[in-house]
């Protein structure tokens, strides 16, 4: 695993420390949790995917419960969430992170909000299929808020149609897995965009922030693409 570290603008008076948890895919996390001790963050956001099957005692619930003994944890819906045909919002509330599906929650100086996935219970998913669109117009609300914004969407094919232009101050995304393969920094496939996805890592236009995720759960292997922790520090 590699941690990658960003100093994020907030125009805040009192600087928070936020870890970026994405794509976990329901991977053994025992690790990660002594990672983040170390870290000592002041909150934890998850934009997606933190199960790989719909089944609510799997090891992706158990890391929202652990981690949320210990800090505010924040996720939206991915595609995995509701891939599997069961309705884990629940599950997920359970263990005492907030979900926040197509909705916002206040934290200190800051606002953070949740898009969730286009995808539903009964649509068809297949890594070459176009992403369904999101109900961007549930967070209207959310981009009228005053105070910094940290939107949480799974889906980083969203930014250039329903987001770019959007007022928020931090998009997160993660779903690509940077690309899989990098050749010199590109990535080859990622699902919702294709061969030679545009947005699979890093920053894109100083405004959103795309994970590489910590999980490999497809047998194609990664290449030259670590799984990634991200350590945002607000200031």
């Amino acid at each position: 695993m590699e941690i990658n570290r960003y100093e994020i603008d907030a125009g805040l008076q009192k600087s928070l420390r936020a870890a970026v948890v994405s794509d976990l895919h329901s991977s053994p996390f025992e690790g990660l949790l002594g990672v983040l001790e170390k870290e000592a963050p002041d909150l934890i956001l998850c934009p997606g995917d933190m199960i790989h099957r719909a089944n609510p005692h799997e090891k992706g619930i158990d890391f929202l419960a652990r981690a949320a003994e210990k800090y505010p944890v924040f996720c939206s819906l991915g595609n995995h969430e509701v891939k599997r045909g069961i309705d884990v919002r629940d599950a997920l509330r359970a263990t005492g992170a907030t979900l926040l599906d197509n909705e916002w929650v206040g934290f200190g100086e800051i606002v953070i909000g949740g898009l969730s996935t286009g995808y539903s219970i009964d649509t068809e998913q297949g890594r070459c299929k176009k992403t369904p669109p999101p109900n961007i117009e549930a967070l209207d609300g959310f981009f009228k808020q005053k105070r910094f914004k940290i939107l949480l969407s799974h889906h980083p094919e969203y930014y250039p149609e329903h987001l770019k232009d959007k007022d928020v101050g931090l998009i997160i995304s993660g779903h690509a897995h940077g690309g899989q393969w990098r050749i010199f920094g590109q990535g080859i496939f990622a699902p919702g965009q294709g061969l030679f996805p545009k947005y699979t890592s890093g920053f894109y236009d100083k405004k959103m922030l795309v994970s590489r995720g910590l999980a490999n759960n497809i047998k194609i292997p990664r290449i030259f693409n670590k799984p990634e922790l991200i350590i945002l520090d607000l200031k």
